[in-house]
């Protein structure tokens, strides 16, 4: 019995050590949650971004204090843009000559763009100026690129090293941890309101794009044996949603209450030491716990977990 004790024990299920992760967006957002996750339990972790100062900052300041209370994870950042498939090809090129093998891949980064006003009347002729006059096509295509056809040639170009560690993982760390692609999307991949989505229809259809590729990647992939799940945050506080909320070790902070941009739901109320900020959306140990449990759970495949709040109760939404 103790041995079934010590199976299902936390340090058993969530010891990251020997697991390879490469993140994109890693330096800032959930991509930071997400990486200080992944190290904070051991994990080599890959963060790639287009600021080289702040992944210069970022990859500085955790190494430090990981190196201070004896923690064995590590950060390691890497300049790229992710929107090009040359780009794609690179990446995966440069992380190999640092590691025989990617155990995860989370497809993170994103923007916003082409963010467009309201209508200031009901007529044709104020909807095609906030839609169409004041919206570009540079916009479109940036958002589109980096959002969701970004992670599509990533997710091919790092295949070989995701089939690596499941050729040289399959000790004790190869099986708790099988080879997979993580991708967040959003909750406005689903939304009926543009409110919810910073009213950019940009934005809107990339997600809605990668939150369907989810599903078919994951089959396309399952002769590999390499699961592809998704993640569809609502409202966490970053430099996107937030512009200049940045610090330099990569974290976000918003000083006033956004409880109304996460729609009269329920918010997180965790003080700043417990994972906060409080009461502005989503916390570092929501992003935390949902990473770990898709790490570490083998039966979930092609699935896109919806971790907003609730914000979806109380709009309209097609999940």
């Amino acid at each position: 019995m103790s041995e079934v004790l010590k199976q299902v024990h936390s340090s058993s299920l969530h010891d990251l050590r020997g697991v390879v992760a490469v993140i994109t967006g890693g330096a800032s957002g959930i991509g930071n949650m997400i990486a200080t996750t992944l190290l904070s339990n051991g994990a080599t972790v890959f963060i790639i971004d287009r600021n080289q100062s702040l992944l210069d900052s970022v990859t500085k300041t955790y190494n430090d204090a990981a190196q201070k209370t004896n923690l064995p994870g590590r950060l390691i950042g890497v300049t790229g843009d992710i929107s090009k498939k040359s780009e794609a090809k690179r990446l995966a090129e440069e992380v190999g000559k640092h590691t025989p093998y990617v155990t995860v891949l989370f497809n993170n980064a994103g923007i916003l763009d082409g963010c467009f006003s309201p209508p200031k009347a009901a007529k044709a002729a104020d909807f095609v100026d906030a839609f169409f006059n004041n919206v570009s096509e540079e916009a479109f295509d940036n958002v589109l690129h980096v959002n969701a056809v970004g992670p599509y040639w990533l997710t091919f170009a790092f295949l070989p090293l995701l089939e690596k560690w499941k050729e040289h993982g399959y000790g004790e760390e190869g099986r708790r941890f099988p080879p997979q692609v993580i991708i967040t999307s959003s909750m406005n991949g689903w939304t009926k309101d543009t409110d919810t989505a910073g009213r950019s229809y940009p934005y809107i259809f990339s997600k809605a794009a990668i939150g369907n590729a989810t599903a078919t990647l994951a089959r396309e992939l399952l002769p590999l044996g390499v699961r592809v799940n998704g993640i569809a945050p609502g409202l966490f506080v970053s430099g996107m949603s937030v512009p200049g909320s940045t610090d330099p070790t990569g974290q976000s902070h918003a000083k006033k209450d956004l409880s109304q941009f996460t729609c009269k739901v329920p918010v997180s109320q965790l003080p700043e030491e417990l994972g906060g900020p409080s009461n502005v959306g989503g916390s570092r140990r929501d992003i935390a716990s949902l990473v770990l449990f898709l790490l570490s759970n083998w039966f979930v495949n092609g699935e896109t977990v919806l971790i907003d709040g609730g914000t979806l109760l109380v709009h309209a939404s097609s999940y």
